[in-house]
Parts: structure tokens; sequence; C-alpha cells
């Protein structure tokens, strides 16, 4: 029992010593529950939708009053022709757009039916559902409500055209996730251990005794992952077009940068972890639970950024995979230029310079 006991202690003793242990064992279980329950929601708040009022009468003014005032729909502008709205979707302005036909009170009164289009961006099918599904509730509500309020029994009746995805396919919306994540994995797990591994066979002491200059090294390290990354990257696109059937509407050059931005962001962040750990583990578990568990939570990739907490709004700002997943969208699915997607652009290109920086600085220059 005394040597049980023995064997115990020692086992806490190094727990103790080590911090990283520590704050794995603690911190994680607290960060992992606060992010699963301010992100993990099916609601969707603060929808933006533009419209196009044709009728201008007082029913389409009451209609669009109501939608208002619900929480869930935020209105974004009044449009005055279909290119506006058109331009609206391609801006990411709106993700919906009510269309009200100029015969839309007197139809009620000759025919008894009413016609309203609704236009939806379809590229998240299951939000673009969801956003359908509220809207129709309240265009049902306010015909229920006119229909007790006066003699005339008119029906509503709502076309809804989904936009960049008709068939409503999953695949169109998942499948830029998962190349933000497959990269994420790739780069940053694998980079994690390229200066740590020096570190445990003993040959850190060759490199530091070289003539190499540190931000040499690292580039040297980084660079045969950034081969193979880009290799990958060609082999996911034409794996997600010719088998899994996702179309590229917009450049492939437009993509293939973004994605090499993207590379080297992911690569920075694994040369930074890789040198601020001591030992393979501690850098795979580092990348592996502490930046690739919250990328998948917090990327938009399974759950929308605008409808979790507004302090985990402000954390996954810090994500790179956030901010390619939302531009590769864009530019896969929706068709769209660098206009629409020089934010996330610059934003990427923002933290690969500071993570870069980080890292080469991180880097001792002696044992």
């Amino acid at each position: 029992m005394k040597k049980l006991i023995s064997f115990i202690k020692k086992e806490f003793y190094h727990i103790l010593r080590d911090p990283l242990t520590l704050l794995i064992m603690f911190a994680l279980p607290v960060i992992l529950m606060s992010i699963l329950s301010f992100a993990v929601s099916t609601e969707i708040k603060n929808i933006p939708f533009v419209v196009l009022d044709q009728s201008r009468s007082a029913d389409s003014k009451e209609l669009i009053e109501k939608i208002s005032a619900n929480a869930f729909f935020e209105l974004k502008g009044n449009m005055e022709t279909d290119k506006e709205v058109e331009s609206a979707f391609r801006r990411n302005s709106c993700s919906i757009a009510l269309v009200i036909p100029s015969d839309f009170g007197n139809a009620a009164l000759h025919s008894g039916v009413s016609e309203i289009q609704v236009m939806v961006d379809a590229s998240d099918p299951n939000q673009a559902s969801t956003m359908a599904n509220y809207l129709q509730a309240e265009i049902n509500d306010f015909q229920q409500h006119k229909n007790t309020t006066t003699d005339l029994k008119a029906t509503i009746k709502t076309e809804v055209k989904m936009l960049y995805n008709p068939q409503m396919l999953s695949t169109y919306n998942i499948v830029p996730g998962l190349k933000g994540m497959v990269l994420l994995l790739i780069c940053t797990l694998m980079t994690s251990i390229a200066v740590v591994r020096e570190k445990e066979l003993g040959t850190m002491e060759i490199l530091l005794v070289s003539p190499l200059k540190p931000q040499i090294i690292i580039f040297a390290k980084a660079i045969p992952y950034l081969a193979i990354s880009i290799i990958d990257v060609m082999l996911i696109l034409l794996l997600s077009n010719k088998v899994l059937e996702v179309p590229i509407n917009g450049s492939v050059g437009l993509l293939m940068l973004l994605a090499l931005e993207y590379i080297f962001t992911a690569l920075s962040l694994g040369m930074l972890i890789s040198t601020i750990t001591q030992t393979q583990q501690t850098a795979v578990m580092t990348a592996g639970l502490g930046l690739i568990l919250p990328s998948l939570l917090q990327s938009g990739l399974i759950f929308t950024v605008e409808n979790m907490h507004k302090i985990l709004q402000w954390v996954s700002c810090l994500i790179p995979a956030r901010w390619f997943i939302e531009a590769l969208r864009d530019v896969m699915i929706k068709g769209l230029g660098f206009a629409v997607i020089w934010k996330q652009f610059f934003i990427l290109l923002g933290m690969c310079i500071v993570l870069m920086t980080v890292s080469i600085r991180n880097f001792k220059s002696r044992l």
C-alpha cells in the first residue's frame, strides 16, 4: 500500500509541476462548456432583410412594419429596383429580400389572393430554411390579423426563391467549411512539431550554431509544408467540384490566392506553437485542443457566428478559419470577387504577418 501511495504522490507531483497540463485539465472543461452553451443555438436573430415595395399601399407598409418590429429581423433598406436587390445580396448586405408587387392591395380586393416573393440566400441551406419559415410565419400572422379585423378574406401566396443553392444541398455549405478545417489541421498540426522535434532529437544545437538566421530557419521549415498544402488545396478543389459536385462560381485564381494566404497564416500559427512548447506531445495537444476545437465551433462551419453571445463573437474574430470560410463561400458558391472579400483578405494577411513576426522573435537564438 505504501508503494502505491508513493507512486500516486509521484504522479501528482508530475502533474503539479506542469502548468500546461493543469491548464488543460481545469480550464478546458470551463472553456468548452462556455463555448458550447452560448454557441450551440438553432435560433437565428437579427436577420438582415431588404424590401422592394412596388405597391406602396397601406397594407404593404403595415406588413413591412410588422416584420421589422420582430426581433428576428432587421430592416437594412428599401430598394427601388431589382438590380438594387441583387446588389444587396452580392454585397452580403442582406440574407432575405421581400418583393411586394404593385397590385398587392388590389389583388386581394378582386381575386382574394395576393402574391409576395421572398428571396433567400441559400448558401447555408439549414439557415435558409429557418429564415424562410420565420418570414412565412410573420406573413401568415399578418394575413390572419387582416382577415379578423376586416370583412375581406384574403390569402397571401408566398413564392420563395432560394438563391445560390436552389436544390438546398448541404454540401454547398459544408464543403467550404471543411476545406478550412482540413488545411488548418494539416498546416498547424504538422508545423507545430517542426521546431520542438529538433529539441527532442537533440539536433537543435546544430541549427543554432549554423550561420543561418532565425527567420531563415523558420522559413526553411515552413516551405516543405507549404508545398504539400498547395497540392492538398488543388486536390480538395478537384474533389469538391468533380466528386461532390460543388460548383466553383468564382475566380479560381482568387480562390488559390485566398488559400495560399490562409496556408501561410496556419503555418505561422503552427510555428508559433512549436517555438513555445518543449515536447511534441504538448505541441500536438496545444494545436489540437487549444486551436482546432474552438475553430470547429466558432468559425461558422457548424453554428452561425451572428447567433452566438457577443463575447464569443469577439473571440471568433481571432480565429483565422472564420475569415477564410466566409471568404471561400462568397467566392466559391456565390461567385463574388475581391471587392466583397477584401475585409477577410486583409484580416488574414494581418494575422499572418503578426504570427510570423512573433514566431521569429520567439525562436531562441541559443538553448
